[in-house]
């Protein structure tokens, strides 16, 4: 340097040049993908470790020693500021709570229903209809039933079958319920986690979709049925359809002693098992990513021997079960026990 002004203007183009440093690192940052940003943040702190132990031996000012520790703690900051989000899913959490349920007989396979995840305490169940699994009337008896589950939050293509049997040395192995009125039409099976993909994509409803929370469904609300309608549904992302409905009868009254309330709405064969949903009205509701009210497990279409069918069209109404009884279908093994 010739002379204390030429020294200043050095000074004065590394700070502007440091600057613009600061302003291309978190644009870099912000473009890299989430496992490229975590492993660069793994790699800062241990090549800041690293430093760390270089620089002690060696006989430097308490300045560079401070200023090295700052500039650590503010890229720290930096790195922490532009991580990028978390991917989202490639669709609405609702559509990945349900499931189709195919039911075999050894090698050969015999029906196609719907059904949804339940989670509680930790442990995950399918839930479907009763005659889903087992049904006297039309000598339907599976031995064993397959769900499907995705494997990718973004690719909803890939996905994977699970073999679920269905019994255990002759003992069937899903839970099911009966009151005052004789069986109820609704059973759960619960599923081994660890018979599931490791990267397996599901969502479930819970106890707190149980809870109407002050938000009292009336009838003739307007409810959601997911499904799969005479095995109809999205064959390349493997994703069910929706049906409208609606409350067709007094809620909270067991129609007729039974224990289901009725739905309005247009349903076929292979929807039995889908779970009926009501979208949450209460704010304060703890639903996080499922702000549905779980209403009912939708059974079989009501109609009338009576009818004509030639004159008279079907009701178009149909049965679903209060989804209460999932909380005693899936108690702890001990408490149903002891029930």
């Amino acid at each position: 340097m010739k002379n204390l002004q030429d020294a200043s203007e050095r000074i004065c183009e590394l700070k502007g040049s440091l600057i613009a440093i600061d302003a291309l690192l978190p644009a870099l940052l912000e473009a890299m993908p989430v496992a490229s940003h975590s492993q660069l943040v793994r790699s800062f702190e241990a090549h800041a470790e690293a430093a760390r132990a270089v620089m002690q031996p060696v006989l430097l000012s308490e300045q560079v020693l401070a200023t090295f520790e700052r500039e650590i703690v503010r890229l720290r900051a930096v790195l922490a500021g532009t991580a990028p989000p978390a991917p989202r899913s490639a669709t609405e959490a609702a559509l990945l709570t349900t499931t189709r349920v195919s039911t075999f007989l050894g090698p050969s396979s015999l029906s196609g229903a719907s059904g949804f995840f339940f989670r509680r305490d930790g442990r995950l169940f399918l839930v479907t209809s009763r005659h889903v699994l087992a049904d006297e009337t039309s000598s339907h008896f599976p031995d064993r039933i397959e769900v499907e589950v995705h494997t990718d939050t973004l690719d909803l293509t890939r996905y994977a079958a699970v073999s679920v049997p269905l019994y255990r040395e002759g003992l069937s192995q899903w839970r099911q319920a009966a009151d005052s009125a004789g069986d109820v039409d609704v059973a759960a099976i619960e599923i081994d986690v660890g018979s599931l993909p490791a990267s397996s994509i599901l969502h479930a409803f819970g106890p707190e979709h149980l809870e109407a929370s002050g938000d009292i469904a009336e009838v003739g609300d307007a409810l959601v049925i997911i499904g799969f309608p005479l095995g109809f549904h999205d064959t390349v992302h493997h994703l069910p359809v929706v049906r409208s409905a609606s409350i067709a009868s007094a809620f909270g009254v067991r129609f007729q002693q039974q224990g289901y309330f009725l739905t309005d709405a247009r349903t076929h064969r292979g929807s039995s098992g889908a779970p009926v949903l009501r979208r949450s009205q209460d704010p304060n509701a703890d639903r996080s990513q499922l702000p549905w009210q779980l209403l009912g497990v939708h059974s079989t279409r009501m109609d009338m021997r009576t009818r004509d069918l030639l004159q008279d069209e079907s009701l178009g109404l149909n049965c679903a079960w209060y989804a209460d009884v999932l909380m005693a279908l899936t108690e702890p093994a001990t408490a149903a026990a002891k029930a």
